[in-house]
């Protein structure tokens, strides 16, 4: 089911405001996914229009994003929204099961970070934002001076 515009809207604004790389369609998630010459870490943010994207994990990613290690690049889907855009980050993220809202890190376009919405709905913001720290510091290497 795809959302009017004007309900997800502001939703998308919530990621976007803080330098979140909207990705609309297939060949924009390929791009991202493959085309980055860092080689670093990726993010992918699956979001939604659910109650728990909207008060834990949008919120929770915002808090992540101020860590001092971060993603080379964060990019976000909307599912109802972008809906070639879902399916095509679903395609790699294959070996899991669907999930909404969701989050993701990528190294040379292979999942190696899954938070799924079952450990998202229970949680709060700051412990979504512990956790995803917690994996940057795990798997990332670019530090924000």
């Amino acid at each position: 089911m795809r959302y009017p515009e004007e309900f997800i809207g502001p939703m998308r604004q919530e990621l976007t405001c803080l330098g979140v790389q909207e990705l609309r369609s297939s060949l924009d998630v390929d791009d991202f996914l493959i085309n980055n010459p860092d080689k670093g870490v990726l993010m992918i943010v699956i979001n939604s229009m659910c109650g728990c994207a909207a008060g834990r994990a949008r919120p929770g990613v915002a808090l992540a994003l101020q860590h001092s290690t971060l993603p080379v690049k964060v990019a976000t889907v909307f599912a109802g929204g972008d809906l070639e855009a879902t399916a095509r980050v679903r395609e790699y993220l294959k070996d899991y099961p669907a999930s909404s809202p969701s989050v993701a890190l990528f190294k040379e376009g292979k999942p190696i970070f899954m938070m799924h919405r079952y450990q998202i709905e229970n949680c709060e913001a700051d412990q979504i934002a512990g956790s995803l720290k917690k994996a940057f510091d795990e798997y990332c290497a670019v530090k924000v001076v």
